[in-house]
C-alpha cells in the first residue's frame, strides 16, 4: 500500500527526467483513474478495512496515539481513497460525474455508507475527508445520479461486506449521518468545531440530505418500524388519563446503536445550524454545478428546502431516537427566533390568498371575542405584565418580531356554540385548498404543514395565556384564528375522506396541534363558534348515521389504539367539535340507546327472572349502604335499581319504586358524598367552587374505592339521563376525558399558586434570591409532607437556567400527578357504564353541562309545553294559568330555584324539558279555604311541596296570583321538599 501511494505521486519518482515527465504524468493519471474505477476493487477493500476498526469513546478520541502501525495503515488507506481526487492534472468533469464507476461514485457507494465512518477515523483524517475537493464532487454525484446511486446503496445491505448494523440502520442511513458529520463541525474537530463547513455549497448539502433522508424513511416505512416500535410518548392533549402504555424490551445492543446513530445527527438540532441555513436562503445567489447542460441543477437554497430537510429529520428522530424521540428537533425548531412566523407566512399565502379578509370583513376583533372585562390580577402581576423584559419573554418577542404591549388580556365570552350559525361566516372559515384533506394538497404544502404543526404544538405546551392573549406571541389573534381554521379543515376533511393513513405524520401533528388550540379556546375563547363548525356544515352525516359509523370504527379498532393514537378513530372521536353541542348530546343519547338495545338483545334487560337490582338504603347511611350493595356490580349497574328506603327511625318507608326512588337515591347519595364535609371531594379556590378529589381522601377508609364508586354513580346518572346539581373542576374532567393539563389550567384550580408561578416564570432578577428548590410541602391531618418534584429535588436549587423546569414541574404535580390516583379510580367507575369514546364528544365545560344541565335561564314556554298535570289539574285551570303568569314574572335565579325544588337540579335538561325523566308534573292538592275565609277574601294557607323523585310539584288551588307567588317563593327558598306542607 505504501508503494502504491508513492507510485501515484510524481514527486516520489526520482528517476523522472524532463523528457519522460509527460509520459510519467499520463501513466500516473491512468493508474489513478484505474484505482477510482470499480474494476480495481480499491474502495470496497478500503471499506472492509475501515469497517473493522474500533470506535473509540470520545474521551479516547482526543488522546489517541497517532504513530502506531494501525494509524499508518489507516492513513495510507485514506490517502489511496482520496488520491483520485488529488492526482496531478486529474479533474472530474461533468462527463465523469455521470459515470457511476467514477471515483466519486465509488466513494459515495462504499465509503460514505460505512457505519460511523467519522468516528472510526482519527480527527486529522476526518478533516481531510471534509475538504471541498472531496465533498463537493461527491455531493454533486449524489444529486445528479441519485436514482442509480440509491439503487446501488440499497444493494450494499445484502452484501457479505456488511455487519449486523445494517439490520438496524441501512446503508443509506449511514450515508446520511456521515455527510452531516462531514459537513458540520463537532467538538472533536480541531479545525472547524461546531459550525457548517464554510468552503462547501450549502444548497448541495441540504438537497443531498433531503434525498438520503427520504430514502431512509422509505426503508423504515417498508420495514414497518413506525408500527413495530413504540412511538415517543409526547406530553400532549391526547395523553390518556388511564396509563396504558406498552413497554418495549428491545435488544440492548440495538438500542445502543440507535442512540449512537441519532447522536451523529445532533448537529442539525443546534440552533446555529438552522439559523445559518435561513440566512443563506435569504440571499439571491444560485448554486452552480459542473453539469451546465442541466439547468435543473442550478438551485438556490430556499425556505421550502429547509422545511423538507427538517420535516424528514423530525420523522427520523421520532422513529429512531429511543429516549427522547423528536424532542431535540422540536426544541430547536420551536425556539429559533422567527422560524415559526416565517413558516406560517409561507403557508398563509398559499391557504388564504386574500389575506385579512376574514377578520377585517367580519369584525371578530380581540375585544369582541374576549369581552370588555379586563383581568384584575394583583398589583405585582400587572407590573410584571407591563415589564415583560425577562429572558423568556424576549425570546418570544424575537419569535414574533414585534411588540405586543398594547393589547388587553380579557376574559372569555360567556355563552355556548349554537347550531343556528350564519352560513356566510361558515363559508369564510372553510379553507378551500384543504376541502379534500391531505389527499389533494401538494407535497410542498404538506411538508410545510407537517413541520409547522409539529413545531407549533410543541411551543403551545409552554406558551402561557399572558403570552398568547396579551403579548400575542408568536402570532396575533387574527393569525391564530386562521391557523385554527386551517387545521380544523385539514383534519376534518382528512377524516371525512378517509385519507389519514396516506399522510400519517402530517395528520398526527395536525391533530395534536388542533386539539391544543381547541382546548385553549375552550378555556379562553379566541375563535368564533362558527369556525369550529365550518368544515362539516355541508357534509356531516345525520346524527344516527354518525353514531353508528363511529361504533363500527371502534369495533374494528383496538380500544387502546383508538384512545392513544391520534389518527386512529372517526370524525366524532377526533373532531367532535364540528358538530354543534346540542347534536353531540343527541349522539350521546343515541349511543346509550344503542347500548340498551344491544343489552336487550343479549338478554341482560329482559328474560327469565327479574334483572333489577334490589337494594335497601337507610336514610342516615345512604353513602355507606349504597357503596356496600352496589360497588361490586360494575357494568351490571346499568340495570334497573329498585330502592327501598328505611327511615332514620328504622321503619321501612311505604311505596314502590317505579323509577322515582332510584332517581332520589342517586341525587341524595351524590349530595352526601360530594359534600366537602364528607372528605372525598373538596372545592376549588376559585369563585365557582367546582368539585375536585380531596388529596387526603387516600387516608380515609376505602377512600380510593369510594371515589371509584362515585364514578359509577355519576355514570349511572348519565346513563339514565338524571341530572345532578354538581360541577367538577376543569382539571379533573380533563383527566376523565383522557387529556393532559397544562400550566394555564392551574388558574382554574389554585389562582394564587398560578400567580406565584407566573411571577417566577417572568422574574427578571436572579431567581436564586427567592431560595426555591424542587420541592413542595403538603399538609394532611396536621402533618407536613415534603414532596420532591424530581429525584433529589430538595438538593436542587431553582436558578434562572432551570426555572422553566421548576414552573412546569410544579404545575404538572398539581394538575396531573397529585390528582392521578383519584381520577384513575373515578375513571374506572365511570367507564363501567359510559364508554370512553362517548366521553370524548365533549370538552370539560360541556361534560359538566351534560351532567348537570344547561347553564342558562329556564325557558318557560318549553317547560309549559312539556308539563304534565295530575290530580284534577288541566292546562285551562285558573290556578295553572296563575302559576305560569307568576313563573314568567320570576327572576332567572328564582326560576332555577323552582326547577331545583321540583327536580333536585337547578338547571334545565340540555335538549329541553321533553327529555326530563320523569316529566315535569304539577299535581293538584285539594285544600280549599273554609266558607268563612272565602267570604272574608282569604286564600289557601298551605304551602306547595314537591316530590323530587317523580319531578312533581304539589300545588294547592290558589285563587290569587299574589298568594301563589308568595307561597311558592317561600317554599323554594326554604330548600325543603317532602316535609314542607
Amino acid at each position: 500500500m505504501r508503494f502504491l501511494v508513492v507510485l501515484t505521486d510524481l514527486k516520489g519518482w526520482k528517476s523522472i527526467t524532463n523528457n519522460s515527465l509527460k509520459d510519467a504524468d499520463a501513466t500516473v493519471n491512468d493508474l489513478v483513474g484505474f484505482m477510482g474505477s470499480c474494476e480495481s476493487g480499491l474502495y470496497i477493500s478500503i471499506r472492509r478495512y475501515i469497517n473493522k476498526l474500533d470506535i473509540p469513546v470520545i474521551s479516547q478520541a482526543k488522546t489517541m496515539v497517532q504513530t502506531d502501525d494501525k494509524f499508518l495503515i489507516t492513513t495510507t488507506a485514506v490517502t489511496l481513497a482520496l488520491r483520485p481526487f488529488h492526482a496531478t492534472n486529474f479533474q472530474l468533469t461533468g462527463l465523469d460525474l455521470l459515470d457511476m464507476h467514477s471515483a466519486a461514485g465509488q466513494y459515495c457507494l462504499f465509503l460514505l455508507t460505512i457505519p460511523m465512518l467519522t468516528q472510526r477515523l482519527p480527527a486529522v483524517l476526518v478533516s481531510a475527508l471534509k475538504h471541498k475537493s472531496i465533498l463537493s464532487p461527491c455531493l454533486q454525484t449524489l444529486l445528479i445520479l441519485r436514482d442509480n446511486i440509491l439503487k446501488e446503496i440499497s444493494q450494499i445491505d445484502h452484501l457479505k461486506i456488511e455487519q449486523h448494523s445494517s439490520k438496524v440502520i441501512p446503508a443509506v442511513g449511514w450515508a446520511l449521518s456521515n455527510i452531516i458529520c462531514l459537513f458540520t463541525g463537532s467538538e472533536n474537530d480541531f479545525l472547524d468545531p461546531g459550525g457548517l463547513n464554510q468552503s462547501l455549497d450549502y444548497a448541495f448539502y441540504v438537497h443531498v440530505v433531503i434525498i438520503l433522508a427520504e430514502s431512509l424513511l422509505s426503508w423504515l416505512d417498508n420495514s414497518g418500524w413506525p408500527e413495530k416500535e413504540n412511538q415517543f410518548p409526547q406530553v400532549n392533549a391526547e395523553t390518556s388519563a388511564e396509563p396504558v402504555g406498552k413497554v418495549s424490551y428491545e435488544n440492548e445492543t440495538i438500542r445502543t446503536l440507535k442512540m449512537s446513530y441519532v447522536d451523529l445527527l445532533s448537529p442539525v438540532c443546534q440552533q446555529w445550524h438552522l439559523s445559518k441555513l435561513l440566512s443563506i436562503s435569504k440571499t439571491a445567489a444560485y448554486v452552480h454545478t459542473d453539469d451546465a447542460q442541466n439547468p435543473k441543477y442550478l438551485r438556490k437554497l430556499e425556505l421550502l428546502d429547509i422545511a423538507y430537510f427538517y420535516s424528514y429529520i423530525l420523522r427520523i428522530f421520532s422513529i429512531l431516537n429511543p429516549t427522547h424521540g423528536p424532542l431535540p428537533v422540536l426544541n430547536m425548531l420551536s425556539f429559533t427566533p422567527g422560524y415559526l412566523v416565517t413558516l406560517w407566512e409561507a403557508l398563509e399565502s398559499l391557504l388564504f390568498p386574500r389575506k385579512g379578509d376574514i377578520c377585517a370583513d367580519h369584525d371578530f376583533s380581540t375585544s369582541k371575542i374576549l369581552g370588555n372585562k379586563k383581568v384584575r390580577g394583583d398589583k405585582k402581576q400587572k407590573q410584571l405584565n407591563k415589564g415583560g423584559g425577562n429572558k423568556w419573554t424576549n425570546i418570544l418577542h424575537k419569535i414574533s418580531g414585534k411588540s405586543r404591549a398594547g393589547v388587553d388580556y380579557t376574559d372569555s365570552v360567556d355563552g355556548q356554540p349554537t347550531s343556528q350559525v350564519d352560513e356566510d361566516l361558515q363559508d369564510v372559515w372553510a379553507v378551500e385548498p384543504l376541502t379534500c384533506g391531505p389527499q389533494k394538497i401538494s407535497k410542498d404544502i404538506s411538508c410545510l404543514l407537517h413541520l409547522f404543526c409539529a413545531s407549533y404544538s410543541h411551543l403551545l405546551l409552554v406558551l402561557d395565556d399572558i403570552e398568547f392573549y396579551e403579548k400575542q406571541v408568536p402570532f396575533m389573534l387574527e393569525q391564530q384564528r386562521r391557523i385554527a381554521s386551517a387545521l380544523n379543515n385539514l383534519v376534518y376533511n382528512g377524516l371525512a375522506h378517509s385519507t389519514v393513513q396516506q399522510n400519517k405524520p402530517l395528520m398526527d401533528s395536525a391533530i395534536r396541534c388542533l386539539h391544543l388550540m381547541y382546548e385553549r379556546d375552550c378555556r379562553h375563547q379566541f375563535c368564533p363558534p362558527v369556525l369550529w363548525l365550518s368544515p362539516a356544515r355541508k357534509s356531516r352525516p345525520p346524527i344516527a348515521v354518525a353514531a353508528r359509523t363511529h361504533e363500527i370504527v371502534l369495533s374494528n379498532t383496538k380500544l387502546d389504539d383508538a384512545l392513544t393514537v391520534p389518527s386512529v378513530g372517526s370524525v366524532i372521536t377526533i373532531t367532535p367539535h364540528v358538530y354543534p353541542f346540542e347534536e353531540r348530546v343527541q349522539m350521546f343519547r343515541e349511543f346509550i340507546n344503542m347500548d340498551k338495545v344491544s343489552r336487550k338483545m343479549a338478554g341482560e334487560v329482559t328474560g327469565p327472572g327479574s334483572r333489577a337490582v334490589e337494594i335497601v338504603i337507610r336514610r342516615g347511611h345512604i353513602v355507606e349502604d349504597g357503596f356496600r350493595q352496589l360497588n361490586t356490580l360494575g357494568s351490571r349497574l346499568k340495570s334497573s335499581i329498585h330502592v327501598s328506603f328505611v327511615s332514620e327511625c328504622g321503619v321501612p318507608e311505604a311505596g314502590l319504586d317505579y323509577g322515582g326512588l332510584s332517581k332520589e337515591f342517586l341525587t341524595d347519595i351524590s349530595k352526601a358524598a360530594f359534600s366537602p364535609e364528607y372528605g372525598l371531594f373538596s372545592q376549588t379556590l376559585t369563585s365557582d367552587r367546582f368539585l375536585i378529589p380531596n388529596p387526603t381522601a387516600r387516608y380515609l377508609e376505602n377512600g380510593i374505592q369510594m371515589i371509584e364508586f362515585l364514578g359509577r354513580v355519576v355514570g349511572k346518572a348519565l346513563y339514565e339521563g338524571i341530572l345532578l346539581d354538581y360541577s367538577f373542576s376543569h382539571v379533573f374532567v380533563q383527566k376523565l376525558l383522557g387529556r393532559y393539563s397544562f400550566l394555564d389550567e392551574l388558574s382554574t384550580l389554585d389562582p394564587e399558586l398560578y400567580r406565584n408561578l407566573m411571577y417566577v416564570k417572568h422574574y427578571d432578577g436572579d431567581i436564586k434570591d427567592l431560595s426555591l428548590d424542587f420541592t413542595l410541602t403538603e399538609e394532611s391531618f396536621g402533618k407536613h409532607y415534603v414532596i420532591e418534584l424530581k429525584p433529589g429535588g430538595k438538593n436542587v436549587c431553582v436558578t434562572n437556567e432551570n426555572k422553566m423546569q421548576y414552573v412546569h414541574a410544579m404545575a404538572d404535580y398539581k394538575l396531573n400527578r397529585q390528582i392521578l390516583p383519584y381520577s384513575n379510580a373515578f375513571y374506572r367507575g365511570l367507564t363501567d357504564l359510559i364508554s370512553p369514546s362517548w366521553l370524548k364528544l365533549f370538552n370539560a365545560s360541556e361534560f359538566n353541562q351534560l351532567l348537570s344541565g344547561g347553564d342558562f335561564d329556564i325557558d318557560v314556554d318549553d317547560l309549559r309545553n312539556n308539563t304534565r298535570y295530575t290530580g284534577g289539574y288541566s292546562e285551562g285551570n285558573r290556578t295553572i294559568k296563575l302559576f305560569w303568569e307568576v313563573i314568567k314574572g320570576f327572576e332567572p335565579k328564582e326560576r332555577c330555584m323552582l326547577v331545583k325544588f321540583v327536580t333536585s337540579c337547578s338547571r334545565a335538561p340540555l335538549l329541553g324539558f321533553k327529555h326530563l325523566q320523569p316529566s315535569f308534573t304539577i299535581h293538584k292538592v285539594a285544600c280549599d279555604a273554609s266558607l268563612l275565609a272565602t267570604i272574608g277574601g282569604q286564600d289557601v294557607e298551605r304551602l306547595p311541596s314537591a316530590s323530587t323523585c317523580y319531578n312533581t310539584l304539589k300545588l294547592p288551588t290558589y285563587k290569587r296570583a299574589s298568594t301563589l307567588r308568595a307561597k311558592l317563593l317561600y317554599a323554594i327558598s326554604s330548600n325543603t321538599g317532602f316535609e314542607l306542607s
